[in-house]
């Protein structure tokens, strides 16, 4: 298991459409020293992500509006955010969905409910380490 001094500092966004998970993922997050930046749905993220910067993204797939799916072939789309770690979320843990995941530029699968352990070993994986 990752460090937790290794988390400090690192931008996390969180996009899902329920107060539930993007709360109980912020607690775990700010608990290891990140920075947390939530968003309700794919567009409320679309317009937060230039501001905010995020280092690692995670995206639920079931959203209105824009699906997780769309969110996030749209993140990787950006030049500037290309490279910018996400990881798809979603009670769903089907081959299918894991594939469709990984066509869109997702970077990992992250079943729902997920640990705090399971969280912060996610960011661990894919944030840069501090210069």
């Amino acid at each position: 298991m990752a460090d937790a001094a290794n988390l400090s500092g690192i931008k996390v966004m969180i996009i899902d459409d329920s107060n539930t998970i993007r709360r109980s993922a912020e607690i775990f997050l700010v608990q290891a020293g990140c920075q947390v930046v939530l968003a309700e749905d794919g567009f409320d993220a679309l317009s937060k992500i230039a501001d905010h910067q995020p280092e690692v993204i995670f995206c639920d797939i079931m959203m209105p509006r824009l699906d997780g799916y769309q969110t996030c072939a749209l993140i990787k789309k950006n030049q500037r955010f290309r490279s910018t770690p996400l990881i798809m979320l979603s009670s769903k843990d089907g081959l299918f969905d894991r594939a469709r995941g990984r066509m869109v530029g997702s970077d990992q699968y992250l079943t729902k409910p997920f640990t705090k352990d399971s969280l912060l070993q996610a960011v661990a994986t894919f944030a840069r380490p501090p210069d």
